[in-house]
Order: structure tokens, then sequence, then C-alpha cells
């Protein structure tokens, strides 16, 4: 595996590749659920390519970029072991410049729900997605559904752009007690974490529900709401997957999203029907 941090660098050894490019971009403290997408993209590509870097332009002022944890040496050591062939640390000093041209993400979508809450936060995600597209020129990149309107925004600004990379979406992978896998889930404390089970308890009660047959949004909506009582819900919106908010769940259409704090944690889960 090749550990490659200068842009430069980086050019040198992407020309060398010389067949279809798997491309899985992290912001590091890798778990199961990179793996999955590391995994996929070996099984599709001759060559697979791992970035890692947190992304400072997508974390809003107040928020956990400099608290996000950051594991680098065993993260190398996980991608070498999963047959990684190029790994990319970039500092940020190489990928930002001053007075840059910027992208925006667009008025719908990515100003609702997340974008609502963390309004520019998708321009950020966008802007570093771009860059890393434009470097890695990937045949095909690997991102998980947990993140939802991330996906739907990067598939939008791909399709916009007319860029010639094809967009693999992955199921969300859990732990055996359900709770969706993050970077994230080393913040919660033992207590915490009994607590934010209640988000994929509340996921797999929804499903049961529409497969009793109940279609009705503010039905499903009502149940998921009692389950979560014991942490603060910041939002649970059903939507179809162009995100409009739907009165009733269209099988194959609909995403039920979900964010949460539990804690000083926050948390986003969903379910896909």
């Amino acid at each position: 595996m090749q550990i490659v941090r200068g842009i430069e660098e980086f050019k040198r050894a992407r020309e060398a590749l010389d067949g279809s490019v798997g491309f899985v971009p992290t912001m590091g403290a890798l778990h199961h659920g990179h793996l999955s997408l590391i995994k996929s993209s070996k099984k599709e590509n001759d060559y697979t390519v791992v970035s890692i870097f947190v992304n400072p332009m997508q974390f809003l002022p107040g928020e956990d970029f400099d608290a996000y944890p950051r594991r680098e040496e065993a993260d190398c050591r996980i991608c070498e072991i999963a047959g990684v062939d190029i790994l990319f640390l970039p500092e940020s000093s190489s990928i930002y410049k001053k007075d840059e041209v910027k992208l925006k993400a667009p008025g719908y979508l990515g100003y609702i729900l997340e974008g609502s809450r963390r309004p520019g936060h998708f321009d950020g995600v966008l802007q570093i997605v771009m860059k890393l597209f434009g470097l890695v020129r990937p045949s095909r990149a690997y991102f998980g559904k947990k993140d939802a309107q991330q996906l739907a925004l990067i598939r939008k600004m791909v399709d916009d752009f007319f860029l010639p990379v094809e967009i693999v979406a992955e199921e969300t992978v859990r732990e055996d007690d359900g709770l969706a896998l993050s970077s994230r889930n080393v913040y919660l404390s033992t207590e915490e974490r009994k607590r934010a089970l209640s988000i994929s308890r509340a996921l797999k009660s929804a499903s049961r529900l529409i497969m009793a047959g109940e279609l009705e949004s503010e039905k499903i909506k009502k149940r998921m709401y009692e389950i979560m009582k014991d942490i603060d819900i910041e939002y649970i919106q059903i939507v179809d997957r162009d995100f409009r908010p739907l009165r009733k769940v269209a099988i194959r259409n609909t995403i039920i999203l979900v964010a949460a704090r539990v804690g000083k944690t926050r948390l986003i889960d969903n379910l896909w029907v």
C-alpha cells in the first residue's frame, strides 16, 4: 500500500494506475462501515483509493472539528490489512487555496433537514468531494446510505456537472445491538449508548408498522416519537427519494430520517423503504 500526503505525489501515484479505480473518501476513525465500502470497491475495481481528511469546511463554528476522532496509525494499519492500493492523507493547506472558486449546495436539498440545522455544511461537503474527485478521477465512488441527504447531494452534483463517476450506495452497517456505526459513537458514555438504541428501535418499529400495512406518515412518526421520548429529537421526517415530505409511505420510494442528540453527541440514522 502506498501512503501519499502531497498533491503532486498523489498525482504521480494515480497516473500509474492502469485500470478501474474505486474511491472511498473518509474522515478517518475507520470502522466496519468503512471496511464494507472498501470491500465493495476491491471487488468491483482494479484498484482502490482511500482518502482520510477531516474537512474543516464542513464543520460549523462550535462543532466538533478539533475533537473529531483522529487515529491515523490505526487507520493506516486497517487500510493495509484491507488491501487498499493508495491511502491519501492530504493536509488542509494543500487542499484549500485563498479566494478559491466555491460550490454551493442547491436551494432546496441543501437547506432542509441537515442543511437547515447546519447551514453551509453541505457547501463544504460538496467542495471537498469535488476536489477529491478531480484528483482521484475514480471509476466508482462509495458512500454509505446512513448519510442519505449527503448521498443525494453528491449524486446531484455528479449529475449536474456531468462527472464521469458512478456513485455506489452501500447499506448502513450496524453494531450487534442495532446502533448505526459512526465515528462519533466513541463520544457516547455507557448510559448514553443505551439511550441511543431507541433510534434503531424506532426505525425497526416503523418497519414493522409498514409491513403490517400502516402507511400514514403521521401515525408512523407518532410511534417513533414515543419510542425515542428519552432523547433529544431534532427531527423525524418521512420523505421520498427526492426528499419531498410524504403523507403516505410509498414502497421503494421512501426514506425515514432521524436526527437526535444523546448527551452532547449528535446522531443520524434512517430507514430506506
